[in-house]
């Protein structure tokens, strides 16, 4: 065989790593939950902030006007007016989405949402052994099969991607925190629906050589972890 070669992503080759054990919230943070948090404190988020973020093209309107895309993924687009209360952009609200995840959070964002609330983000070989629930080596955090007897098990996009979105697992966009089956640790949505933050800064090698015990991600970086998604 070839001699291995890196990927930019960093996924593999697989390694045992050791965590200590930690507390998990069993979802992702709700727009609730972020109300309560930006009623109580004024945060006011990093997109708010700048004037824009950036949507799914298939969430705007037909007649939205040209905006600039992002190179690589030009089916997200630059909106102004995005925002967590505003996920679609200005035209758009949260109503009945009070139990979806908050969307257009940055790293920032969610560490202080953490320290109001008391809690951290978890680091990156934490949030993957709660994605797992139990399970060794499965392709996905409830097996191997991505449909068992048919069953939709997350929301993900499906179809022709970025095109049509058949949305067969019941949702178009975002679901609730909580539908789907919880992983075997009682965790909902640990695949699919939004990516989440973890706290380590990202670098493709850094679990080659890094430490098997408590990992916590290289000591600088350029780009944060996120998960699931």
């Amino acid at each position: 065989d070839e001699p291995y070669r890196w990927r930019g992503d960093g996924e593999s080759p697989a390694r045992e790593v050791r965590v200590r054990p930690f507390r998990i919230g069993r979802g992702a943070v709700s727009n609730a939950e972020f109300a309560r948090f930006v009623a109580a404190t004024g945060y006011v988020t990093e997109a708010e902030r700048f004037g824009w973020s950036f949507v799914f093209h298939a969430f705007l309107p037909a007649d939205f006007p040209d905006t600039r895309a992002v190179t690589a993924t030009p089916w997200w687009r630059q909106v102004y007016g995005a925002d967590w209360c505003h996920p679609a952009g200005p035209q758009s609200a949260l109503e009945e989405l009070d139990n979806h995840p908050v969307v257009h959070v940055s790293w920032d964002d969610a560490v202080a949402f953490c320290e109001w609330a008391g809690v951290r983000l978890a680091t990156e070989a934490e949030w993957e052994c709660a994605a797992r629930g139990g399970l060794v080596q499965k392709r996905f955090v409830w097996g191997d099969e991505f449909s068992p007897d048919g069953r939709t098990m997350c929301n993900i996009f499906e179809g022709t991607f970025p095109t049509e979105n058949t949305a067969a697992d019941g949702y178009a966009g975002t679901a609730p925190v909580d539908v789907f089956p919880a992983t075997g640790f009682g965790l909902h949505n640990m695949a699919g629906n939004v990516w989440e933050w973890c706290s380590d800064w990202f670098h493709p090698t850094f679990h080659r050589d890094g430490p098997r015990i408590d990992p916590t991600g290289p000591s600088h970086g350029q780009m944060r972890v996120m998960r699931g998604g």
